[in-house]
């Protein structure tokens, strides 16, 4: 086999997390897209059960106890994982970009407190950046502010769509610390933010395209005159855009792995329901219209994942691969909302009920469009930086580039 297939030594490993997933996960879909009392100890049961499987925390680097996979094998379980929405918690995945961002920069107390305790899956980090009433494309907006009283940061502001504030020990806040006259995306740092510290207010959960799950969750947040240590610093003053893109660009790749996985399980559902649905006597994939839809599913699909591929080996070998990542980011939320939405058009009504897990995973793939960027943005941002290719000189070469 040519182009990526399966390394030899991933295919064991990928298949035992496949295996629990159609085992124990996607059984209890329905439950766990509630929000329960015993949702969440089912949650907690399975957590429990993948750790003790050794499948948790498999991206998370090494030296913080996680499976160090590197980027692009880690792609080839994670496209596994992403069958299904809440094995993302299951398998302890949710934390990874966080912990990738924290681990680098975060003084030896944060690392044990936040970081090594995020990896074993005993506490997570809020990541809160977004804010009321502003265009989260153009970060230099926000006005959530910090400014030092004595030995403590007092803090500001409000932010909202923040995931999972309420399952978290502390929330990472990006807001304004520097004067006007500083660079503008020097103005910013990140302070960590203990969730029981007073003036720190949980304003609302904001329900998003109607998933209320147990791993759903989507804050807003009020910081009232929070006073936090001088210490609460994440890295060095003015560095919050710097840490927040060493968070968002491994963030994106990330959720295309588990798109593709969203994408093959909803191809998988349309294939088989248009073998086995009878039209007039016969099957609907005797129907042209229907081989269209397999046929553009097949495309986009295998064009999203040699693109996610592509951007991990980049990313492996040390390159920031921006271009890429916001090209597959694009490409890859795109194609699991037409691949679902063929797949509900060919089941009819059963795919729009909770009969099937399709209407779930709409919401989902239609969210994907908006999260870590909205596609207008990538698209824009993408361009520009091929045209200025060209205007300097070197232009694009895609054998080279």
């Amino acid at each position: 086999m040519i182009g990526f297939p399966v390394p030899a030594e991933v295919l064991p490993l990928r298949a035992k997390v496949e295996k629990f997933i159609e085992t124990h996960v996607i059984p209890v879909e329905h439950e766990l897209h509630t929000r329960t009392p015993e949702s969440i100890k089912l949650l907690k049961d399975l957590e429990e059960m993948a750790k003790a499987e050794g499948l948790w925390a498999l991206g998370h680097p090494a030296h913080l106890g996680g499976g160090g996979m590197k980027m692009v094998d880690y792609a080839y379980v994670n496209e596994v994982i992403g069958r299904s929405i809440p094995a993302l918690q299951v398998f302890g995945t949710t934390t990874l970009q966080t912990v990738l961002m924290m681990d680098p920069v975060a003084t030896e107390e944060q690392r044990e407190k936040y970081v090594v305790t995020a990896t074993r899956g005993d506490s997570r980090c809020a990541f809160a950046m977004t804010e009321p009433g502003l265009s989260s494309s153009d970060p230099t907006q926000f006005v959530t502010n910090a400014h030092l009283d004595g030995d403590e940061w007092v803090l500001n502001g409000r932010k909202w769509f923040i995931s999972a504030a309420a399952r978290s020990i502390a929330t990472l806040v990006m807001c304004r610390t520097e004067s006007p006259d500083t660079p503008v995306h020097q103005q910013f740092s990140m302070l960590i933010v203990p969730n029981d510290t007073p003036g720190y207010k949980i304003v609302r959960d904001i329900h998003v395209m109607g998933l209320d799950g147990v791993t759903s969750g989507h804050y807003e947040l009020e910081f009232d005159n929070v006073r936090v240590p001088a210490t609460s610093i994440l890295g060095q003053r003015g560095e919050g855009f710097a840490l927040a893109q060493r968070r968002l660009g491994p963030g994106r790749i990330f959720h295309c792995m588990r798109w593709l996985g969203s994408a093959q399980r909803a191809f998988d559902l349309l294939c088989r329901r248009a073998n086995s649905r009878l039209l007039g006597g016969k099957p609907l994939a005797e129907k042209q219209l229907i081989q269209k839809f397999v046929f553009d599913s097949y495309q986009d699909i295998m064009a999203s994942r040699l693109m996610v591929l592509d951007a991990a080996a980049r990313l492996d070998a040390g390159d920031e691969a921006r271009v890429q990542l916001s090209s597959c980011k694009v490409h890859t939320a795109q194609t699991v909302h037409k691949v679902v939405d063929r797949a509900m058009q060919v089941f009819g009504a059963e795919g729009m009920s909770d009969l099937q897990p399709l209407e779930t995973m709409y919401r989902e793939a239609r969210f994907g469009r908006i999260v870590d960027g909205a596609d207008e943005v990538h698209i824009q941002r993408t361009a520009r930086r091929i045209l200025r290719a060209y205007d300097e000189g070197s232009g694009w070469d895609f054998a080279t580039r």
